[in-house]
């Protein structure tokens, strides 16, 4: 699992927790059912955002599935349908675009595989772009977007604008979160959550470049803010301005039940920010409009890359080919599996913070 929008339980509380995790299960799912136990492994938690997305305009669409051990064996409610398998493709697709990047720099294990890397990422972008086509759009708009990245970045140079650099990234997640409205039946929609997933990729790009600054500029390795001499105060304010960019498109759109969506693309989305930059209180800008705005990140000042442990990883993976295959395969018929499910629990307001953005206030 990988992604930089990481939920805590505390601060999503139980309703929203089940629905995140009834969306990365239903992924998970859905990659496994379409495409093999292999594909399992691009299962991450951005991708599900657009299940989220999808289902936030459209209503719920789940079946019951049976224990899985990294549920700690119990079953669970799991989403389904296009939401599920758009977020599947997509995360297909851009794993297999990754993987050829790798393997051209030697980067990692991944880079090391070679010609075996280069088979399974051209298997994976056949099955993503098949499904998607399956879906009734075109997923080679995001295979462009992102092949263009090594052209870019070959004419990037001090001076710059970092902007330039993170374009198809933009252009790629702003095509994929179009869709969900297309998919939802919401082509008016489409505009406004364009914006967001632009305005996400731009962040997606940001935050990577942060994390991966120290280590890059030991190795030599390239890095969007090196080689355009970005500051980290000017990446941490880029990111600030595209989740207000966020916040303002997703009041455009005419969502079903816009709670999950909102917890992720704002507050989460604030969290990983403050989990890169750091955190500190500026009285110096007041608003009495917004009590939340006194909260203001600044750069810290040795950000380590999260380390990643193979063996975790491995084992993760035994564990769901150990266990999926025969216990959630089918629909699990439990007690619960005819429950209504299209009356919702009342919201009782966000909790994490104090912005009074709610969209159910």
């Amino acid at each position: 699992m990988f992604g930089i929008i990481r939920p805590c339980r505390n601060r999503m509380g139980a309703e929203l927790r089940s629905a995140w995790l009834a969306h990365l299960c239903g992924m998970c799912l859905s990659l496994r059912d379409e495409h093999g136990h292999l594909s399992r492994l691009v299962t991450n938690y951005d991708g599900l955002m657009i299940s989220a997305v999808v289902e936030a305009q459209s209503g719920l669409s789940r079946r019951s599935a049976g224990p899985c051990a990294l549920r700690g064996l119990k079953s669970a409610d799991v989403a389904i349908g296009s939401g599920a398998r758009l977020a599947a493709s997509v995360s297909l697709v851009l794993a297999s675009l990754k993987i050829h990047d790798h393997v051209d720099d030697g980067d990692g294990l991944t880079g090391r595989l070679g010609w075996a890397g280069r088979a399974v990422a051209q298997r994976w972008a056949a099955n993503g772009i098949g499904t998607a086509s399956d879906l009734g759009f075109d997923a080679s708009v995001m295979v462009d977007s992102v092949r263009r990245q090594p052209l870019v970045e070959a004419a990037a140079g001090l001076g710059s604008s970092v902007l330039v650099v993170t374009e198809p990234t933009e252009t790629a997640t702003a095509f994929a979160v179009g869709q969900t409205a297309l998919i939802a039946g919401r082509p008016q929609n489409a505009e406004p959550l364009r914006e967001v997933g632009r305005l996400f990729g731009r962040v997606a790009h940001l935050i990577d470049a942060v994390e991966d600054l120290e280590e890059d500029r030991a190795s030599g390795a390239w890095n969007p803010l090196l080689a355009t001499g970005t500051p980290v105060d000017e990446a941490h304010r880029l990111c600030l301005d595209a989740v207000t960019g966020i916040r303002l498109a997703l009041d455009e759109v005419e969502f079903t039940d816009a709670r999950l969506v909102h917890k992720l693309l704002v507050h989460e989305l604030e969290e990983s920010i403050i989990r890169v930059f750091g955190r500190r209180r500026a009285p110096e800008k007041p608003s009495w409009s917004n009590p939340g705005s006194g909260l203001w990140a600044y750069p810290r000042l040795n950000p380590q890359p999260r380390p990643r442990g193979c063996f975790s990883g491995c084992g993760a993976f035994l564990y769901m080919c150990g266990t999926c295959q025969f216990c959630c395969r089918d629909p699990f018929p439990g007690p619960w599996s005819d429950k209504r499910r299209d009356n919702p629990l009342d919201c009782d307001g966000c909790d994490c913070c104090d912005c009074n953005c709610c969209p159910c206030d």
